[in-house]
């Protein structure tokens, strides 16, 4: 079974072999909207466990409910704290990076997790840990390709406007689109802002407007079954393909079901399992690369077996 992606893998391993001089560590986490989605709520209540796990850690833990300017003050807080280091799963990446750059010049150490920040904020961040969302929606595209024979016409839900993610894989799915099979024609992309029934609406209005879609991609299942739901109550689910990214439960019973073609497997406790350790290693004086991205597999229902169910 797909338990450990191979970056978990080797946090695993590295954790075993680490010794650090110093602590116990006090480490701050400002996360993006916690109560917006099960991911994340998911996330949260991993990064807890492992901290509570390991001695050596401290944490605070702080949620900026989706509000750029809440996170920038908690940014803040933490600063004046003087924690060792902070992790930010930023709600809008380019917003934060004032605020991350101040972090830099108190000399405490910056991880970005699971959304990347602007690129002009890079040079203040000790590293990046996630996935990498344009090789999601490329890896998404491929897919939409494959289940379409290179034909047909689609539409796109995307996730929050302005939230790196959502740019990041919305514009690898349409730049591999276009690359792999100009036959597709993305007919229209509207935000469903992680929300499963804001992406119902969309696709309702979608279903209204236009007489023909083969394929709808999501820029995750919960918004993916928000439009399989609405495409059910039109009685036009099976002449639609549906694509999404981070696997969530409700795609993963869909996929088996055979309403849903495929998705990216995603799993948030590696996710936050990744981002703590990055931020241990940085503390503990290991070189880290920039950027941590962890392994984020297709997933169909050939497939299916070969992954566990997610717990979100």
């Amino acid at each position: 079974m797909f338990k450990k992606t191979a970056l978990a893998a080797s946090i695993v391993m590295m954790s075993t072999a680490t010794v650090y001089a110093e602590g116990p560590y006090r480490i701050g986490i400002t996360q993006n909207n916690v109560g917006v989605d099960s991911y994340q709520t998911t996330y949260e209540s991993a990064f807890e466990a492992a901290a509570e796990a390991n001695e050596n850690v401290e944490i605070v833990v702080l949620d900026a409910g989706g509000d750029v300017a809440r996170q920038i003050g908690q940014i803040n807080n933490l600063i004046q704290q003087r924690v060792d280091a902070i992790i930010i799963w930023p709600t809008n990446g380019q917003a934060v990076i004032p605020a991350i750059r101040q972090a830099h010049k108190a000399g405490i150490p910056v991880v970005v997790t699971n959304s990347k920040i602007a690129e002009a904020g890079l040079e203040y961040i000790a590293a990046f840990s996630g996935p990498d969302n344009v090789q999601q929606g490329a890896s998404s595209a491929e897919m939409m390709c494959d289940a379409l024979d290179g034909e047909g016409q689609i539409v796109q839900i995307s996730g929050q406007p302005g939230y790196t993610t959502a740019m990041e894989r919305a514009g690898g799915f349409e730049e591999r689109l276009a690359e792999l099979c100009p036959g597709v024609e993305l007919l229209e992309t509207q935000p469903g802002n992680w929300n499963r029934e804001r992406a119902q609406r969309v696709m309702e209005d979608f279903l209204t407007k236009y007489d023909r879609i083969d394929g709808v991609y999501a820029g995750d299942d919960n918004m993916g079954v928000g439009a399989l739901n609405a495409a059910k109550g039109a009685g036009r689910a099976d002449e639609i393909v549906f694509i999404g990214a981070t696997n969530f439960a409700v795609g993963y019973d869909a996929i088996e079901r055979g309403e849903y073609y495929g998705s990216i497997y995603q799993s948030p406790v590696d996710d936050a399992e990744a981002a703590l350790q990055t931020a241990l290693d940085v503390l503990g004086g290991q070189e880290v690369p920039k950027m941590n991205f962890f392994e984020t597999p297709k997933i169909t229902a050939e497939i299916l077996g070969e992954f566990d169910r997610p717990v979100f």
